[in-house]
Formats: C-alpha cells, sequence, structure tokens
C-alpha cells in the first residue's frame, strides 16, 4: 500500500494519528498542496476529486476519504479497536463521529480554508463572509462538546476512538483558522490536554 499524504490537510492528519493509535506505519508519499500539486494531472490519475490523503491498495485501487480509509485499516488490525468493540459501541462511535465532524470539523475547517492567507490559491475563491458566518456554530460545538465531556473521559464512551481523533484534530486546526477557544469550557481543556499527551498526536 501507499498513502498520498500531506503535512497541512487535517484530514491526512485524521489518518497518521489513526494509524499511530494502531501502532502501524505505511509508505507514504507527500503531496505539495500550496505547489497546487494535488490539481496536477498526475495526482488526479490517483484521486480526480484532487483530496489527500489518498490509499492506493496492493491491487491498485484508490481509497479515498480519511474515515473510509481508518475502517479499512480497522479491518485489517482490529486492536486496539477505535471503531468500537460491538454494535452497540460502534454505534455511538459512529453517531459522535459524524457529530464531531459535522458540528466542529467541518465548521473549523471552513473557517481555516476561506481565511488564511497562504491558501488563497488553494481555495478560490476565499468567502471571509462565509468564514464568519461559522464561527457560532463552531463555538457552539465546543461548547456542546463541553457538556458531554463532563459525563465521561472521552467523545464517545470511555475508550479513545476515531470521535476523537476527528475532534482534537478539529481543535488543533483552531489556531491556524483564528478562532478563539473561549477559556470557560474546563472539560474540553482537560480532554484535550489528555489526548494531545497521547504519542499518537504529534503524528
Amino acid at each position: 500500500m501507499l498513502l498520498y499524504d500531506t503535512a497541512l490537510a487535517p484530514n491526512a492528519k485524521r489518518v497518521r494519528i489513526f494509524l499511530a493509535e494502531k501502532g502501524i506505519s505505511i509508505p507514504t508519499r507527500s503531496v505539495d498542496l500550496l505547489a497546487l500539486e494535488q490539481k496536477g494531472e498526475d495526482f488526479r490519475r490517483i484521486n480526480p476529486m484532487g483530496a489527500v490523503p489518498a490509499l492506493v491498495l496492493d491491487d491498485g485501487e484508490v481509497l479515498t476519504e480519511s474515515v473510509a480509509i481508518c475502517r479499512y485499516i480497522e479491518w485489517l488490525h482490529p486492536e486496539p479497536p477505535l471503531f468500537g468493540r460491538d454494535a452497540r459501541e460502534q454505534a455511538f462511535v459512529e453517531m459522535w463521529q459524524r457529530r464531531m465532524e459535522f458540528s466542529l470539523f467541518l465548521a473549523v475547517a471552513m473557517i481555516f480554508r476561506h481565511t488564511h492567507p497562504k491558501l488563497a490559491a488553494m481555495q478560490q475563491p476565499q468567502l471571509p463572509d462565509y468564514a464568519e458566518s461559522l464561527r457560532p456554530r463552531a463555538i457552539w460545538a465546543m461548547r456542546f462538546l463541553d457538556g458531554e465531556l463532563s459525563k465521561r473521559p472521552y467523545v464517545a464512551g470511555d475508550a479513545f476512538t476515531i470521535a476523537d481523533i476527528t475532534a482534537f484534530v478539529a481543535m488543533e486546526l483552531t489556531t491556524p483558522a483564528g478562532l478563539a477557544v473561549p477559556d470557560d469550557l474546563p472539560h474540553l481543556a482537560r480532554w484535550r490536554r489528555e489526548i494531545s499527551a497521547r504519542p499518537s498526536a504529534a503524528a
């Protein structure tokens, strides 16, 4: 297998953290997003949608979308389970993964894409007003998550899962997105400190 990766894309970081939690490595090839390599003919043959990450399987088929890649890796390497251990857990992990993706991750990522000056060539056009409209949604999602984390150690329950990875990558993106995290969210702050201390956080 070969993983097309980049340091810039939060979706690629989700996959790197997932792989680190599994304790496995896959050969990688870096894609220079700022040089618009993802829009070039060579990479479009890998992923016509021009997005990273992309995983080339041993049979030559290409799997894209970060969570789909993680699900495939989970099947190949089921321990430790990051999508839940039984039907009930898997359902709740799926619920929280989607909640984190749609309410927090996408909002922060769009603020980042539409405001960061280094992304101007990549995100055409940048829409600052659109980014501004998403700031209340992102803050609401943080407050919602803070309340949930007052009840349990991790996003989806008592174990670290893909839902934590998605939420953590979103929170790490707040600084380059210029999004101030409220300082009255103690449970979110506790969780973030603990996740940051995991070796996989540096992936």
